[in-house]
């Protein structure tokens, strides 16, 4: 049986690199390699799929955004997430988005192959550490204080986030101090930060 991969990768060397790496494997095909999730999800609507080796970090949708999607659009694409962030915030939302791999770029080689394998099995590829650390700190942001706040970080107004997300900027400016509280923090550049660091974002 062949196993068919597509890659999503916002870096073209990582990209190039591993759709190489995977080539090698006698029983994988990679059938498509995307630079961001948009192209991922056009790739998957055109020709089947039993793999997505995505990042997490990516211009405009994140990985754990299109793995969301994924599993709304493609129930039977299993979903693995390949990162430099070993952060417990990212493997739970990767986790509670239906992903079934966890896995970081500086894992030897050999572990990518098996932990497709292992997924397209009906198993899970979590590194053991990286699974206890997961529920050692709950993420207290609601999906749209995190959307909030991400513009945020990117430096947007209140009024620039209203205007995109449709909502008042009395309402944007409500999600922000609940954000800002939750975490702790000073300020909305603090809370980014914070939230950034634990990976909420």
């Amino acid at each position: 049986m062949t196993i068919r991969v597509v890659i999503a990768e916002d870096q073209s060397m990582v990209l190039g690199a591993l759709a190489a790496l995977l080539e090698l494997e006698t029983d994988f095909k990679v059938v498509a390699q995307a630079r961001n999730a948009a192209e991922a999800l056009v790739a998957m609507r055109a020709q089947p799929a039993d793999v997505l080796l995505t990042d997490i970090e990516m211009p405009g949708m994140t990985g754990l955004e299109l793995a969301a999607r994924v599993r709304e659009e493609h129930p039977l694409v299993r979903v693995i997430v390949l990162t430099t962030f070993a952060r417990a915030g990212y493997l739970r939302r990767a986790l509670d988005a239906g992903v079934r791999g966890y896995l970081l770029k500086d894992s030897p080689s050999g572990e990518l192959a098996d932990a497709i394998r292992r997924v397209c099995a009906g198993g899970r590829a979590v590194s053991p550490e990286l699974a206890a650390e997961a529920w050692a700190d709950d993420d207290p942001l609601t999906d749209r204080q995190r959307q909030v706040l991400r513009l945020a970080a990117d430096g947007r107004s209140s009024a620039e986030i209203a205007a995109e997300l449709h909502l008042a900027e009395g309402t944007v400016r409500n999600y922000l101090s609940e954000a800002i509280s939750k975490l702790g923090a000073a300020n909305r550049v603090d809370a980014a930060r914070i939230a950034r660091r634990k990976g909420f974002l």
